[in-house]
């Protein structure tokens, strides 16, 4: 049997700007990314803690540090200044879930990583033009 686990998240990230006009996704910024080993197009449920409002979209890595994004449809369900938790999962065998910690990246109020928890993410990611 598999089971569906969490496998990381980037806790209470604050939202920086919500773009209607603009590719569907959640724009995470490359150190909060790699730290909670997202990957691009990686699908991602995000939960809003103002409103309650939880939707899946995909990752989209910025360029800018420090901002979190939300665009296409996804910026319907948040405003900047909101406080989101962004989740990825995976599926594991019985053994491997039993023993699975995940990967927690917390955020202060300026959306710097304030501290790591769990183990190292188990891929990475490569911004363009860098070598992965």
């Amino acid at each position: 049997m598999l089971r569906c686990m969490l496998l990381s998240k980037i806790h209470f990230a604050v939202v920086s700007e919500a773009r209607v006009d603009y590719e569907g996704s959640i724009t995470i910024p490359p150190e909060a990314a790699e730290a909670a080993g997202f990957l691009p197009g990686e699908r991602v449920l995000v939960a809003n803690t103002r409103n309650g409002e939880r939707f899946v979209t995909y990752v989209m890595i910025g360029a800018e540090p420090g901002r979190f994004g939300l665009n296409g449809a996804a910026a319907k369900l948040g405003v900047p200044g909101d406080r989101v938790i962004v989740l990825s999962f995976a599926w594991m065998d019985e053994e491997e879930a039993r023993s699975h910690r995940p990967r927690r990246v917390f955020m202060d109020e300026s959306n710097r990583i304030k501290r790591i928890e769990g183990p190292e993410p188990r891929h990475g990611y490569a911004v363009e033009g860098q070598d992965p």
